[in-house]
């Protein structure tokens, strides 16, 4: 069985696994996995060596973490093999709580409640990092500071980072307390993170910032795909064909070549599709593939 070697997220950050599980989709948003079926699934994907799992406060309408948190219990030798990322900061309308509608918020409070609230439903006595999960127009960068640097002198978060920030927000909250990633959607399918300086960013900063959907939700996998994209589909099944694998598996591939060494969010919950996933660390694209996938996803050449 194929293994995962861990990384290192930042020079003063936590070592992760290079391929992370998504669990967004492991419950009521998704596949609804039972507690001894989440907990198998855990227990698979560890034995990989996929041992870091990203969480955020609302996936299943808020229900998600106390799911994992219940399967975890079934298995706690897998807890110290663990690295757990969770997100905070938006909130929704229909969950259990009583917000009027669709928010941000950021407040030293809020932000401390659903620490909280994550370590309780989670079952785990620290979360490795708490990401903010969008930037907010009212974030006071003072403000959040404290909060996740209360969190880390008590013990309850290890590191924090940020999610679907710009490089400038990202500056603007890192001049008062020190991030570990920047977790941004990115794939062959969306190339503003390499267009807008988020990755030119982490490599500044030496941070290797995490991407989620990394298969652009499955877009290019069907037999149809939009117009705008059956140049890029010709072009990963014509560089699969020639490494003897799948377009999903290339797709992984062509992000891990970044020199940012992002780390790939995936949300399957079929074990073979993560078996796939693995054999992209093996998978070397050339200089001249990488950058032919790169033009067939802009629809022209590199000027």
């Amino acid at each position: 069985m194929p293994m995962l070697q861990p990384t290192t997220l930042a020079a003063e950050g936590p070592t992760f696994s290079r391929l992370v599980a998504g669990v967004m989709t492991w419950g009521a948003w998704g596949a609804k996995l039972s507690t001894k079926e989440m907990a198998s699934l855990l227990e698979a994907l560890v034995e990989r060596g996929i041992t870091t799992i990203d969480h955020a406060d609302i996936y299943g309408l808020y229900s998600t973490e106390e799911d994992f948190g219940k399967a975890l219990a079934t298995v706690p030798h897998l807890k110290a093999k663990l690295q757990v990322v969770t997100k905070c900061g938006i909130q929704l309308p229909d969950g259990p709580f009583d917000h009027p509608h669709k928010a941000y918020h950021y407040s030293r409070e809020y932000i401390t409640q659903m620490a909280e609230r994550s370590l309780k439903l989670l079952g785990v006595e620290v979360l490795d990092v708490l990401l903010l999960h969008r930037p907010s127009p009212l974030l006071h960068p003072d403000e959040a500071a404290e909060a996740l640097q209360a969190l880390m002198d008590q013990g309850k978060i290890k590191h924090a980072g940020v999610s679907n920030f710009t490089p400038s927000q990202f500056s603007m909250l890192r001049s008062r307390i020190p991030l570990v990633t920047n977790q941004v959607e990115a794939s062959v399918t969306h190339l503003a993170p390499f267009q807008d300086g988020t990755f030119d960013q982490a490599l500044e900063f030496g941070l290797k910032p995490m991407a989620w959907s990394p298969i652009g939700g499955g877009t290019l996998l069907g037999d149809e795909v939009p117009t705008e994209w059956q140049g890029l589909k010709r072009g990963l099944l014509e560089v699969a064909e020639a490494h003897q694998t799948t377009p999903d598996v290339i797709m992984l591939a062509w992000l891990l070549k970044h020199p940012s060494g992002m780390l790939p969010v995936l949300g399957s919950t079929k074990l073979h599709r993560w078996d796939g996933y693995l054999k992209a660390l093996d998978i070397e694209l050339s200089h001249y593939e990488w950058l032919r996938l790169w033009m067939d996803s802009m629809g022209e050449d590199i000027p």
